[in-house]
């Protein structure tokens, strides 16, 4: 079973750095394009499934997706971003006057990580055994993907961005998870 993780196209509150979270953002035009060059980019390999959060910016990613490799998208709340709380629609600039320069340090409402990666495997596990054998695209969010990675593939960098519509794939045998392609975005280029 191979599993191609993309994070959604770009959407306006990417552009302006706000906190997105739970937030049911659209994408922007770039965005869209870009999702349209990856599907383009994927028509040559072999996916059967595409499952997205249901928050708007990742659904439309993964229907223009599914448009190009004619498959219908399922959603998953499970594959929402994480949560964000109090800092939801904020800068990192608006945070500090708000709350400080340690606000990281407070309890704002943000969705623990480990809380995230819990329902992470919990999705993937039941897609696993769901769709045994069958290739599957997950499209989801920036945060929600690195910290599923951080516990999938301690051995990577982890502090890279996760660039819009970038694309991991990782082979799944077991409980184990290989590693194919990390962040790759040659579609953009």
């Amino acid at each position: 079973m191979r599993i191609g993780f993309i994070r959604h196209g770009s959407t306006s509150w990417n552009k302006e750095k706000r906190a997105q979270g739970s937030s049911d953002i659209h994408l922007d035009e770039q965005g869209r394009r870009d999702a349209a060059k990856l599907g383009e980019s994927l028509l040559n390999e072999e996916w059967d499934i595409i499952v997205s959060s249901d928050l708007s910016r990742a659904k439309e990613t993964a229907e223009i997706i599914g448009r190009f490799l004619h498959i219908d998208v399922k959603t998953d709340p499970r594959l929402r971003e994480a949560g964000g709380g109090q800092i939801e629609g904020t800068t990192e600039q608006e945070r500090i006057e708000k709350w400080g320069e340690k606000w990281r340090e407070l309890d704002l409402g943000i969705e623990k990580e480990e809380l995230v990666v819990a329902r992470a495997h919990e999705a993937l596990d039941d897609l696993y055994h769901q769709y045994p054998g069958q290739n599957i695209l997950i499209v989801s969010h920036g945060s929600f993907l690195r910290h599923f990675f951080k516990s999938t593939l301690p051995e990577l960098n982890h502090e890279k961005h996760i660039v819009n519509t970038s694309l991991t794939v990782l082979r799944r045998k077991g409980d184990e998870w290989l590693n194919e392609l990390y962040h790759s975005t040659s579609h953009l280029d």
